[in-house]
């Protein structure tokens, strides 16, 4: 008890004073009568004493407790926000100083963004203090990007500090077909504090303003909403104002502007399933993937045109010699989280030119043999397996990009493999793209120009998922922000571009929790 005493600057009997004050008096009497150190204390000083004289003169002590308040505050604010609640049971004087709401206001600054005026919170009797513990910290939890269960529709929420709430934002695609558009969101929930019991949880869905609303962290990267007044989501016209209302917001368009009428099934059949939740979603966390250095352009998540399906979000991400794209956002043929495209980044392909550029059947024909030539290659286990870099595969010589001297580009860099190890290749860039006679293209505003090209294959299916397979086609690199996918099979073109929104608490704390993220959401869509 000495020990710690004087580490504060304070004897015994000053450190013990509230709990004499709980004695009678002959027992303080008792007390101040006992020696100041245990047996143990004393043979622990004995020895420090020691080691002092045999090092030459003791230094002078220095005390925390010494230090002016103002300075104690400044050292506080410094610290971690979680670490602060211990260091308030050292003594009286630190707890006191810890409900300084300048401490606090400079934590929810610094650990969380909140760049409000905090002092306005004074007039709701709400301290920062109150802010951080039971706001901030209690829900930091759900911060971050989320794919919400909806089926094969899934979807991307972003949820963020926004001023003095917590808000949940659901990301949507912009309006079928204009890709390069900014992605749209609306609030799906939000969490503020104004009073100082706890913090309150509001659904937005609907269009009758906030209500009571409930969250629940399932698990770790788990959490799940509950809207408890699900009548706000109910409108006077009835389930048919509700359809128009949402295909106005989902499309931009009315019913009667489509006349393909599969898609008006398709249209429909979303919005039945979507709207039967009721803002009732559980949500598992994604990330956003590493970016690594020999990567060919920065991944991340992409706005994607799907034909009849409208627009989708899919997550591009490198793995060794590989380009996947998994679905963020899908639908009943491929539902959200499989893995729609994928690119062999061994190996470049020259897209027909000169009077062979509109041929498509010229393309289909080269892409088919680099297939067939693959797949012998595999079955006489001479192929590459999975990301590992194997022997050197021939192909003619129209197909493949020719190994050229000189120094690659600085952004792009072939791999080495085989017995062309050590010999440097460097990609076209800016040769023009047309795409061939008869591909249909949602977007008619995609680049004329292209930086690489390589052999890939797209996942297809039926409606419910039926009878998967992946049919080879041609990934093409326009620039760092642009991708496209040509799909042989179904003589169309998907066109990708860049979701363009900062997000925060979105990096993967790992490659192999990027990892685990994408397997677990890939199971789960299986």
């Amino acid at each position: 008890m000495a020990v710690c005493a004087r580490l504060c600057g304070v004897g015994s009997a000053r450190g013990c004073r509230r709990r004499q004050q709980r004695r009678g008096p002959a027992e303080a009497a008792a007390a101040d009568s006992e020696p100041d150190t245990d047996p143990e204390e004393e043979r622990i000083e004995a020895g420090m004493a020691l080691v002092g004289a045999s090092s030459g003169p003791a230094a002078p002590r220095c005390s925390l407790l010494e230090l002016p308040p103002e300075l104690l505050v400044e050292i506080f604010a410094s610290l971690p926000g979680t670490d602060l609640p211990n260091l308030a049971q050292v003594c009286t004087k630190f707890r006191r100083i810890l409900h300084t709401d300048t401490i606090w206001r400079r934590r929810c600054r610094e650990e969380y963004g909140v760049c409000e005026n905090l002092r306005k919170l004074e007039i709701t009797g709400v301290s920062c203090r109150d802010v951080y513990a039971k706001l901030l910290h209690r829900y930091r939890h759900i911060l971050g990007l989320w794919q919400p269960d909806i089926g094969p529709y899934g979807g991307l929420l972003n949820v963020v500090v926004d001023g003095l709430f917590i808000i949940g934002w659901m990301y949507l695609p912009p309006h079928d077909p204009h890709v390069d558009d900014p992605m749209r969101f609306k609030p799906l929930f939000r969490v503020h504090l104004m009073e100082r019991k706890s913090a309150t949880v509001e659904c937005m869905y609907g269009h009758k303003g906030p209500h009571h609303g409930h969250i629940q962290i399932v698990k770790k990267d788990e959490f799940s909403t509950k809207c408890n007044q699900t009548d706000h989501h109910r409108m006077s016209g009835g389930r048919q104002e509700e359809f128009r209302t949402w295909l106005r917001e989902e499309w931009g368009r009315t019913l009667e502007d489509i006349f393909h009428e599969h898609m008006q099934e398709l249209i429909l059949m979303k919005f039945i399933y979507t709207s039967q939740y009721d803002n009732c979603l559980t949500y598992r966390r994604i990330y956003l993937p590493p970016n690594r250095p020999d990567d060919l352009f920065r991944p991340g998540l992409f706005k994607g045109t799907y034909g009849s399906h409208g627009l989708e979000v899919v997550l591009l991400s490198f793995h060794g010699q590989k380009a996947r794209g998994t679905k963020i956002t899908g639908d009943p043929n491929i539902p959200a989280g499989q893995q729609t495209v994928e690119a062999d980044l061994r190996y470049h392909i020259h897209l027909p030119d000169g009077e062979n550029v509109h041929d498509f059947n010229h393309l289909s024909r080269m892409v088919l043999e680099l297939r067939e030539k693959l797949r012998q290659e595999e079955q006489r286990g001479g192929g590459v397996q999975g990301d590992s870099l194997g022997p050197t595969m021939t192909f003619p010589e129209e197909m493949l990009v020719k190994a050229v001297s000189g120094e690659p580009s600085k952004d792009h860099q072939e791999s080495k493999s085989g017995d062309e190890a050590g010999t440097e290749q460097s990609p076209r860039s800016g040769q023009p793209f047309v795409l061939p006679m008869g591909v249909s293209s949602r977007s008619e505003h995609y680049p004329r120009t292209y930086r690489m090209c390589f052999y890939g294959t797209g996942l297809i299916a039926g409606h419910g998922f039926t009878s998967p397979e992946r049919t080879p086609g041609v990934f093409v690199i326009f620039d760092d922000d642009r991708f496209g996918f040509l799909w042989l099979e179904l003589r169309s073109f998907s066109l990708y571009s860049r979701v363009q929104a900062p997000f925060q608490n979105a990096e993967a704390p790992s490659p192999q929790a990027f990892e685990d993220m994408l397997n677990n959401i890939q199971s789960l869509a299986a």
